[in-house]
């Protein structure tokens, strides 16, 4: 018998361990082939989006790559590979192993052994990732049409459903920062559909088992009904949707502000009910930075980066971060640690930059005497300003800073 019939044999065995659910691993090794730096190729099963997939992992001499394959594909990419390079192919299975070898002196040999397995491992694509939010009973998940009735995530809603596990994620590692109970009144401003309204409540209440109200303010009455409707239904007793502005809502006794996304100097209005109601907590997510950019634009100093900003692209960036820079600095004055990095989102919004002002002490500096630390920051501000040649900044001027 040939190679290609030992081989044929050796991958009907591949996929019929596949269908009956008891496949474990492929090993390709004792490489011959014309990539001198390849070594080995383990295989495994993946679920990626419900879909079953073989990830290859391509062991070189100083660095693995990882690709994934259609169980179709794969199959033949493994036939190939014993062709043209491997000497040594073996596939784990529950039931047993298969080993196909061609020896040295170019015999082709199939032999079984005793299965080295017993389990069949997890699909899980790379390691299983634990969770804040899981998606099972969470009928919120359910209504808000991110899981099916018996929990599984929609495959056209797996960027969202990472997405709210990233952002909580994050939260909680901000929150862990605060001394505990801090968190008894939640304002998250500009609130949408609610989607991570109700994952936070979800693990204040669930998970870090605390009794804090949670708040959606949102403009959009429609948005509203829709989310107090879900949150009833769910027995989210202390989450209510209010609709409004985030300049007319009174946030006096909020200890975590949110806004994500909120347009322009919807943001700073975000962080001026933050910092006036003394918030433990500020998290936001700016877009669309206008109001520096026309600053910017009108007054057209000549500076060090003159040679950048010409460029409309390049101008939009700088806009960016100075707005966010100077967001930083206020937040500093008023006694917030800050901390600004970036928020890995979803496929439509990729990448957000997340602005975090974290409470230094209880203490409220709105209108106390300044400091020497406040008035190096006042000179920052100013020389920034200078430079950019911008006349005011939004947050500034709703503090009276300026």
């Amino acid at each position: 018998m040939g190679v290609s019939e030992y081989i044929k044999q050796f991958t009907k065995a591949l996929k019929e361990s596949v269908d009956a659910a008891t496949f474990v691993k492929i090993s390709l090794g004792n490489y011959k082939g014309a990539e001198g730096a390849l070594k080995q190729i383990l295989i495994r099963k993946v679920v990626i989006k419900r879909d079953d997939k073989l990830a290859f992992t391509y062991r070189y001499k100083t660095r693995d790559v990882v690709k994934n394959y259609a169980i179709n594909e794969a199959v033949d990419l493994i036939a190939d590979y014993l062709e043209k390079g491997f000497k040594i192919g073996t596939l784990f299975t529950t039931e047993k192993d298969l080993i196909l070898e061609e020896l040295n002196n170019g015999k082709v040999v199939l032999r079984e052994t005793t299965a080295s397995a017993k389990e069949v491992p997890s699909a899980g694509h790379d390691k299983e990732k634990t969770r804040l939010i899981k998606p099972d009973s969470k009928s919120y998940l359910t209504e808000l049409k991110i899981t099916d009735a018996e929990g599984k995530v929609f495959k056209n809603a797996q960027d969202k459903f990472r997405q709210i596990n990233h952002y909580i994620e994050i939260l909680s590692s901000l929150i862990k920062e605060l001394p505990a109970g801090t968190i008894k009144k939640v304002a998250d401003m500009g609130s949408g559909k609610g989607y991570l309204t109700f994952a936070l409540y979800d693990y204040l209440h669930s998970v870090l088992k605390l009794e804090s109200e949670v708040v959606g303010v949102e403009y959009r009455q429609d948005m509203v009904d829709l989310c107090n409707q879900v949150a009833e239904k769910s027995s989210f007793a202390q989450l209510n949707f209010l609709q409004g502005t985030i300049e007319d809502y009174n946030a006096d006794d909020v200890n975590l502000l949110i806004a994500l996304h909120a347009c322009d100097t919807a943001t700073d209005d975000a962080i001026f009910k933050g910092i006036k109601a003394n918030a433990e907590l500020i998290v936001v997510a700016p877009c669309c930075h206008k109001q520096i950019r026309r600053e910017i634009e009108q007054n057209k100093v000549k500076n060090d980066v003159s040679f950048l900003t010409k460029y409309g692209i390049f101008l939009e960036r700088q806009a960016e971060m100075v707005t966010d820079g100077i967001r930083a600095l206020i937040l500093e004055y008023f006694g917030y640690k800050t901390k600004v990095f970036e928020f890995i989102s979803d496929a439509h919004t990729p990448k957000n930059v997340l602005v975090v002002g974290v409470k230094k002490s209880p203490k409220s500096l709105v209108g106390s005497p300044k400091n020497e630390e406040q008035k190096r920051i006042l000179e920052k501000i100013k020389a920034s300003k200078e430079y950019f040649g911008i006349g005011y900044h939004h947050l500034e001027r709703l503090l009276e800073l300026s």
